[in-house]
């Protein structure tokens, strides 16, 4: 069950968003290779994200290619159908 804060936090637009970054291999500049990331994120502002992929630019020699984000929002709406009485015995 998810803790209290998360869950309050799902309420303000938090969900779970997956990025696939491709960047170039530092020692073959013609290979691209991926990693994927996921992280608990806002849409459609992704903070986080934004964040992880500034230290990127600074911290790693892969030079980046594209990035491809998925979010999915982990609380919404739901349908209700009322459900029918049935005698089981």
């Amino acid at each position: 069950m998810p803790s209290v804060t998360r869950l309050g936090s799902a309420v303000h637009g938090y969900g779970l968003t997956t990025a696939q970054i491709i960047y170039h291999v530092p020692d073959n500049y013609a290979l691209l290779q991926d990693f994927l990331w996921q992280e608990y994120d806002v849409f459609p502002e992704f903070p986080t994200l934004r964040k992880f992929l500034a230290f990127w630019e600074d911290q790693i020699e892969g030079r980046l290619h594209s990035i491809t984000v998925a979010h999915a929002c982990l609380i919404h709406p739901i349908e209700l159908y009322p459900l029918q009485s049935t005698r089981l015995h």
